[in-house]
């Protein structure tokens, strides 16, 4: 069985809002080169997948962790299960944000795959969330 891992983040190359479908290391590199930054994990991400033999479906985002529209985008993406109907993760590096990881997991729900996340992204998931009164 093959893995499939969507992931989200920073590149130099590529368009936005568009889904790449990769399953080696030269797609992922000619669609969409270089992390621009040291500071940027989704490709690192992507190729950690690659080398475990998992397909990666990468979006990429203006800016990991804040740019929103670009997350819903992919998301929406994702919610049609004709074009991705296996999805083992979904890889949010940089994202601590509660509106965000809140609109993933009902995905993660129905594709029973996991959201992965980074120990600081938990953090600040667990305090960005609205007071419960």
């Amino acid at each position: 069985m093959i893995h499939t891992i969507a992931c989200f983040g920073e590149a130099e190359k590529g368009d936005f809002h568009k889904a790449y479908f990769c399953n080696n290391l030269a797609q992922l590199s000619q669609y969409l080169g270089e992390p621009p930054s040291a500071d940027s994990k989704g490709l690192m991400l992507a190729i950690q997948a690659l080398l475990f033999q998992a397909d990666v479906i990468f979006f990429r985002v203006h800016e990991e962790g804040f740019s929103s529209h670009d997350y819903f985008k992919g998301l929406d993406f994702l919610e049609n299960k004709k074009v991705t109907p296996q999805l083992s993760a979904i890889c949010l590096p940089g994202v601590g944000s509660y509106e965000i990881i809140e609109a993933t997991t009902p995905l993660c729900s129905t594709y029973h795959s996991f959201l992965i996340l980074t120990e600081q992204d938990l953090y600040d998931y667990l305090t960005d969330r609205p007071s419960q009164k």
